[in-house]
């Protein structure tokens, strides 16, 4: 569970930086101010609470799975 995770924040960063390399390979003029550093700032905050709420929920299961199979 916490690989596939890894693997999907990994993916995402990946786009992410392919997609603003090929902005700055197009040229021209750049969109400055086009997002804001506090959003970006909020952006970054809640993706990193979302994955490690998702890591704390995979190793609950992971650690209480034999226990929660009963219910």
């Amino acid at each position: 569970m916490l690989n596939k995770i890894a693997a999907h924040a990994t993916t995402a960063a990946h786009s992410a930086v392919r997609w603003y390399k090929s902005r700055l390979e197009q040229g021209g003029p750049v969109d400055r101010g086009d997002i804001s550093i506090t959003t970006i700032i909020i952006w970054v905050a809640a993706v990193a609470g979302a994955i490690a709420i998702a890591g704390t929920i995979a190793v609950v299961i992971g650690r209480y799975n034999t226990t929660l199979s009963g219910i």
